[in-house]
């Protein structure tokens, strides 16, 4: 009799363990989901950088906030690359976290310093849970001022369920169901999990303040029957170089600068692209240093084509002290003399070291405004700063046309809006540089420029899709 009971015992146990695949920390259940927290201890998981703390209660991971200590990071030991990953968070409203993946910790990158891909959580007022952030790299990749409806998914105070689905070049996210980012990116392919408790400086107040987590678990197999569908709320945002992805082809993208010629584009005051002075290499297209003048070098180049109701977008890295601009509604037939040719232009220049910061009226010349006109400010955040990334790191630009109706955009936030047809745009011209030039703005159409002030400033990325 105890034989049998002992067969039973013994058949029972290898049924569970089959069903469950239980191995070390992790529990694969006959679905393909593996469990990454076992609810007992940290097996499986070791702490990067900072010093704060990690307990387990409850079944929850348990991150406690700590003074004088940069960011702490408790890291899965097994790298991911391909995955779908889904927990439950709750966070002290007073301070902000994430959860790193496809991250990675170099001894020769920052002496080890955790960086990558960051789902962030912030319940702030600015509420960009849900939004991507590249730790220790390129800072917003996807801010959730592309997509106001994801910025109302995460709930202080109560757990909030998360998905993270990173498959291929493609990252998208969801916070309660609600979708929050659609990120196209191809940087890094692979990297651990790690859940986040930021630092917090000095700042007494903050420490002791918790971060919990419960309900981890990952897929790695089979993931094109779990993916979810996207919402149209969650704007694509791709930072693929000098290529579209199927999406941007369907909407009627296209790139403006092919890469690696010069096709499409010629001098503002030539028949052709200019012989020198601006090099195409490795995907970038680079005006070089001069004399810091405006169009004294190799000059200004265009489009071939011209555009009317439009949606511009492109990356631009500028060097110390460096002035640049993209124009468009060019009419390359005027100013034929010295100087750039005429043309609304969104402004690129280093606002810290280049004295035009200072020059025209209440900061009208800075980066992004519209020059000598409108000055450049946060339009999708309010009391949020323009968010320009800094010299020799790329950021990204966007114009928008719809017939009168003109936005900039820097770093996928709104920073100008203005009718160009208004009496006030009007008013604005009447007042600038710009009142000798004739109906300046208004007209129908005219020529996209990247202009030659004088200092080495690169671009890639050019891409556009016309309204109808």
């Amino acid at each position: 009799m105890k034989q049998l009971q002992f067969k039973l015992l013994f058949l029972a146990s290898f049924l569970l363990i089959s069903l469950t695949g239980v191995k070390g920390n992790s529990q694969t259940s006959k679905d393909g989901w593996i469990t990454l927290f076992n609810g007992k201890d940290l097996t499986g998981w070791k702490q990067l950088n900072g010093t704060a703390k990690y307990k387990v209660e409850n079944n929850e991971i348990i991150g406690i906030t700590k003074t004088k200590t940069p960011n702490s990071f408790l890291c899965t030991e097994k790298i991911y690359s391909d995955f779908i990953l889904e927990f439950d968070v709750m966070i002290d409203p007073t301070v902000n976290s994430g959860v790193q993946f496809r991250s990675n910790s170099f001894k020769d990158y920052g002496n080890g310093r955790v960086h990558g891909y960051q789902f962030e959580l912030d319940p702030s007022d600015r509420a960009f849970s849900g939004g991507i952030y590249d730790e220790g790299r390129r800072a917003w990749m996807y801010p959730l001022s592309l997509n106001p409806k994801g910025r109302k998914a995460f709930k202080n105070g109560v757990w909030n369920s998360c998905r993270i689905e990173a498959i291929g070049n493609s990252i998208r996210t969801w916070i309660n169901g609600v979708q929050c980012a659609n990120l196209v990116d191809d940087l890094t392919a692979s990297g651990f999990i790690a859940l986040q408790v930021h630092g917090i400086g000095s700042n007494e107040s903050h420490a002791g303040k918790e971060i919990k987590w419960k309900n981890i678990r990952i897929k790695t197999n089979n993931l094109e029957n779990e993916c979810w569908p996207s919402a149209p709320e969650a704007k694509e945002m791709s930072y693929l170089i000098n290529n579209l992805t199927q999406n941007e082809v369907d909407k009627g993208w296209r790139l403006l600068w092919d890469g690696k010629t010069s096709k499409g584009w010629r001098g503002a005051k030539l028949d052709h692209f200019p012989k020198s002075g601006w090099e195409i290499k490795d995907n970038v297209l680079t005006v070089l240093a001069t004399d810091g003048g405006e169009s004294t070098g190799p000059g200004d180049i265009i489009t071939e084509k011209v555009f009317s109701s439009f949606e511009l977008e492109l990356e631009f890295k500028i060097t110390q002290g460096a002035n640049s601009g993209i124009k468009y509604f060019v009419d390359a037939e005027l100013n034929k003399g010295s100087g750039s040719a005429i043309g609304c232009e969104f402004q690129i220049l280093d606002d810290g070291n280049h004295p035009d910061a200072k020059a025209g009226t209440n900061g009208n010349r800075t980066i992004g405004s519209l020059y000598d006109l409108i000055r450049a400010e946060n339009l999708s955040i309010p009391g949020r700063g323009k968010q320009f990334k800094g010299i020799g790191r790329w950021n990204k630009a966007r114009i928008v046309v719809k017939d009168a109706h003109v936005e900039h955009w820097l770093n996928n936030e709104k920073v100008i809006e203005y009718d160009r047809s208004s009496q006030m745009f009007r008013a604005l011209v009447a007042y600038s540089k710009y009142r000798d030039w004739g109906e300046f703005g208004q007209w129908a159409s005219g020529h996209i420029l990247l202009q030659d002030h004088g200092d080495t400033v690169h671009y890639r990325s050019i891409k556009i899709r016309e309204f109808n």
